[in-house]
């Protein structure tokens, strides 16, 4: 009598240790592709990072050139080192500072129009800080000496108690100046009663009050 084989038994643990395989084998080729591409892009930062610190360390280098030329007064040389710096390194601090030493070489040569550029293009990207700070009230000066005077009360009246006392009565009489400059008496006297009720003890209180007494004679 003859046995017919109709099947064939399975091992259920060997097609397991199969599957295994084939999912280490697939998901394996996925895991080194994955730390292949952190690998690649770990190299990537660090040559940037490395980049970026190369540049700064050159920007800031030339920039101290541009400040020392700045400081002998040598505006118009150093204002083009500056816009050289600002145009090479554009993100770098450096390269954003050059745009404010920019602006105080464009001021001191009598550009107003490109102090007030300059340094807008520097608060742009710098908005707080004593330097962010300093360009403002170097931007509120630079306003007032284009004639841009509804503009600069506005930045000098901004600039209230952020610096000193001083500095706060210094720019509400400034504030002051620029409205009589524009025609606006009332408007002056209401910036210079401000500062004598809020920083009488200043220097610049005395001028302040004569101001102040002068506009009430003229009224009468």
């Amino acid at each position: 009598m003859t046995v017919q084989r109709t099947g064939r038994l399975e091992d259920p643990g060997a097609d397991l240790l199969n599957m295994g395989k084939a999912a280490m084998e697939r998901y394996g080729r996925i895991a080194l592709m994955v730390l292949a591409a952190v690998a690649v892009a770990g190299v990537l930062i660090f040559f940037a990072m490395r980049s970026r610190a190369a540049a700064e360390d050159t920007a800031a280098s030339r920039l101290a050139e541009a400040s020392l030329l700045y400081l002998r007064g040598e505006y118009a040389q150093s204002l083009e080192m500056c816009r050289q710096i600002a145009q090479q390194y554009p993100a770098t601090s450096s390269g954003l500072d050059a745009h404010r030493l920019a602006g105080d070489n464009s001021y001191w040569n009598g550009d107003f129009k490109t102090a007030v550029t300059e340094y807008r293009a520097f608060l742009a990207r710098q908005k707080q800080g004593l330097l962010a700070s300093a360009a403002r009230r170097s931007l509120a000066y630079a306003l007032e000496s284009d004639r841009q005077y509804a503009e600069a009360v506005s930045t000098y009246l901004g600039l209230v108690g952020v610096f000193d006392r001083e500095s706060s009565a210094e720019f509400l009489a400034a504030a002051a100046r620029c409205e009589r400059a524009a025609g606006r008496p009332a408007e002056a006297v209401k910036h210079l009663q401000r500062l004598v009720g809020e920083f009488g003890e200043t220097s610049q209180a005395g001028l302040a009050r004569i101001l102040i007494a002068e506009h009430s004679g003229g009224a009468r």
